[in-house]
């Protein structure tokens, strides 16, 4: 069997979420997924026992977010491992899932690397799948520890950008829990800020094709209490010109060697509202994220996505019963573009916010120097 729904909702504290978790039942291994399919309408997990159904999981977004996808690539591995199945294969299905997030080949290597390290070592294949679960439980944790530390290192920023509190905050796509081991990357500076009483309000950008905007991070706002609005993307602009944006706060799913960074798609206009608004453009990401190996932004690779996304509007499962899609919004056979993130470059950016720290102006000296400094740089 390679997934089933589990309909019992997701047990989690109010401030946090069960997004991910190995679980081992008598009928063995899996990992447990919170399926953001579902989200906002319903909280259900989907149990995946092999890596195929991980990486359609991964492919139809059940499963989103750089960090996050490098921890599930980790357990991936791991599970392919403890049960028994082909971990070169596993391997390499999981690192071509989506190919522009580098945090998942990062963890499936790492994962991977403990595993043949293991053999080489001479453990038997139950020790070797140990290990490999191992270093996925540990980039589990570290990843955790890396979004508490972002969080403080981007309030600090915000305090010195946007001094005397009252922020309003933008943000586009989803960077909290649902894409992390902790609380997020961007929106977990976000949630500082609120718990701090300095949050005036977080405009929430729908993020269009997919809504990552409308059904999680709101979804992960209202949960937390926080005072934010809605708009769609197309909106912000005008907000921008009523001086009602003091930052933009974004994740990343690459950063090249340069500094450029891709993002979901619909970032670059935003880096380009703020640059001639003069408005903090900063982005938060874990060095996970950075992939010194990719010279540039020209050099990262954009994931094109369905054009049936663009064209169509599918009511995402658990609103009304089960999934429904090709209610048509465009005429049939038009064609589409449909990339799932753009490039900002540097010189766009205010500011990259990391576990190890701040960096600003961003330069690509500046971004090695940090990454020098942390254990968690990218591997080939």
């Amino acid at each position: 069997m390679a997934d089933q729904d589990a309909q019992s909702p997701v047990g989690s504290e109010p401030a946090g979420l069960s997004v991910l978790r190995w679980d081992e039942p008598p009928e063995g291994p899996v990992l447990v997924l919170l399926d953001q399919r579902r989200l906002p309408a319903e909280e259900t997990e989907l149990v995946c026992t092999d890596v195929p159904a991980l990486v359609d999981a991964i492919r139809t977004l059940a499963v989103r977010g750089a960090p996050l996808l490098g921890i599930a690539g980790a357990y991936g591995v791991a599970l392919a491992a403890v049960r028994g199945y082909d971990v070169a294969e596993a391997t390499g299905l999981l690192e071509q899932a989506r190919p522009t997030a580098v945090n998942l080949g990062y963890g499936v290597r790492r994962a991977a690397a403990a595993y043949w390290a293991a053999l080489d070592r001479g453990a038997g294949q139950e020790r070797a799948g140990a290990a490999a679960l191992a270093e996925a439980r540990a980039l589990h944790r570290e990843d955790a520890e890396a979004s508490g530390r972002m969080a403080r290192y981007g309030l600090a920023l915000l305090d010195e950008l946007v001094p005397g509190g009252g922020q309003r905050l933008l943000t586009h796509c989803n960077t909290g829990a649902l894409v992390s081991g902790g609380e997020g990357t961007a929106f977990a500076v976000a949630l500082g800020a609120h718990r701090e009483g300095r949050l005036r309000r977080l405009w929430v950008d729908e993020t269009r094709p997919l809504l990552q905007g409308a059904r999680l991070t709101a979804y992960e706002a209202a949960r937390n209490g926080m005072p934010y609005s809605l708009l769609t993307d197309n909106a912000a602009g005008s907000l921008f010109a009523a001086g009602e944006v003091d930052a933009v706060l974004i994740g990343a799913d690459r950063i090249a060697a340069d500094g450029s960074v891709a993002n979901k798609v619909g970032s670059y206009p935003l880096a380009v509202l703020a640059k001639y608004h003069h408005v903090p453009f900063i982005v938060v990401a874990p060095t996970t994220t950075v992939d010194l190996l990719t010279a540039d932004g020209a050099a990262i690779t954009v994931e094109q996505r369905s054009g049936r996304e663009v064209t169509e509007l599918t009511i995402p499962r658990g609103v009304g019963g089960e999934e429904t899609g090709g209610v048509l919004v465009a005429p049939v056979g038009t064609r589409s573009y449909n990339p799932a993130f753009d490039v900002t470059p540097p010189e766009l950016v205010t500011a990259i916010v990391t576990e190890e720290g701040v960096i600003s102006p961003v330069t690509g000296a500046g971004l090695a120097e940090l990454c020098a400094r942390s254990s968690q740089v990218t591997i080939s």
